[in-house]
């Protein structure tokens, strides 16, 4: 940094002065210095620090242990997933080279793998839409199948209970009550307002054919299995939450279900699953089970000339969607989603009805 400049000004004298001596003098005199800073030389930023950097920060045990754990679990499923590839690998050629010594004619014993059954028997059927086992395998393929299936298994465990021990009906029972609360036929949609009346949907509304939905089944309920029970709605546009039944509803209700047979407990809880609606579903068993589902004899004969209401598949599966239906004729059907539900449910229904009919029609009404 250069040093600091000074700055002298000379003034005039005010008459000549006759030596030089005496004039350099009076000039000095006379000059002022404006800046009178001391010069400073330049200075650079000083270091403070000294010797090598700090060490970094070292992770604690356990961090250290959760890594190496972490290592090793990938390691493991690394090799896991070579293996895997390795045994792929080697199956693919195993079955190349069966295939090789088939076409040959050559044999190999122990090549087949070991099966689950013992005895394996073969029939010839006039229907058979299965082109595969693999087709076979696959649940939404064999509908009446898997129900038969589950009322095997519930059959086998009402033999092998106790008292103790919960059961499969008693958890079927638990779950199917659930739906008693948010029963798809118990919950109105709110009435039109006048002004929102659409010229183009002349006929029933949405909440009149609900509530002639809820009517015929709950009184069919009623008059057959559940005599002196009041099924009520639970939803309605007043209310939030859905209201519970009155007290004994539920108990009469579950000692109905209780006392099903193995098929027909299967059949009521595919259907109501299916449905979302557990009075549907037990008229559905109700009206076409070959075992009589425990049902009484009507309150009432029907009168001369008129005979009873047919409550088929087609039928349930209106009554369960009347609100999917309503929206689907106002607004248009999504392709691959409303007509896919909508034959799906009634495939489920259909094998609800197969499973309690069997070959008899004595039960069945229409």
């Amino acid at each position: 940094m250069a040093p600091a400049t000074r700055l002298c000004l000379l003034l005039p004298l005010a008459r000549p002065v006759a030596s030089s001596s005496t004039r350099l003098a009076a000039a000095a005199a006379a000059a002022r210095a404006i800046h009178t800073n001391p010069a400073q030389p330049a200075k650079v930023v000083p270091v403070y620090g000294t010797g090598p950097p700090p060490e970094p920060p070292q992770p604690t045990d356990e961090f250290a242990a959760e890594e190496r754990e972490a290592r090793l679990a990938r390691r493991r499923k690394h090799a896991a997933l070579l293996k895997q590839a390795g045994d792929v690998k080697a199956l693919k050629q195993q079955q190349q080279q069966q295939q090789q010594d088939s076409a040959s004619g050559k044999s190999k014993t122990g090549g087949l793998k070991r099966r689950f059954w013992k005895d394996v028997h073969v029939r010839e059927v006039n229907v058979d839409n299965l082109v595969s086992a693999s087709q076979a395998t696959k649940q939404h393929l064999i509908p009446l199948t898997s129900l038969v299936c589950r009322a095997l298994d519930i059959a086998a465990d009402d033999a092998a209970a106790t008292s103790q021990s919960p059961t499969i009906r008693a958890s079927i029972t638990t779950t199917l009550l659930r739906y008693l609360d948010t029963d798809s036929l118990l919950c109105f949609a709110p009435p039109p307002n006048p002004g929102d009346h659409d010229p183009s949907l002349d006929g029933p509304t949405l909440r009149e054919r609900q509530e002639q939905a809820y009517a015929a089944t709950a009184s069919y309920l009623q008059a057959r299995i559940w005599p002196g029970v009041s099924i009520v709605p639970v939803l309605d546009e007043t209310s939030i939450l859905p209201r519970h039944q009155a007290p004994g509803t539920r108990e009469v209700v579950q000692g109905w279900i209780l006392s099903l047979s193995p098929f027909e407990l299967a059949a009521l809880e595919r259907g109501t699953l299916a449905g979302k609606s557990l009075l549907a579903a037990a008229r559905l068993v109700v009206e076409w089970s070959e075992e009589g589902a425990h049902a009484q004899a009507p309150a009432t004969a029907p009168a001369a000339g008129k005979a009873e209401e047919k409550f088929g598949v087609e039928e349930a599966a209106q009554a369960v969607s009347l609100e999917v239906a309503w929206q689907t004729g106002r607004w248009g059907e999504v392709e691959d989603t409303h007509d896919v539900e909508k034959e799906d449910l009634r495939r489920q229904l259909g094998s609800v009805v197969l499973l309690v009919a069997g070959k008899g029609t004595g039960s069945k009404s229409g």
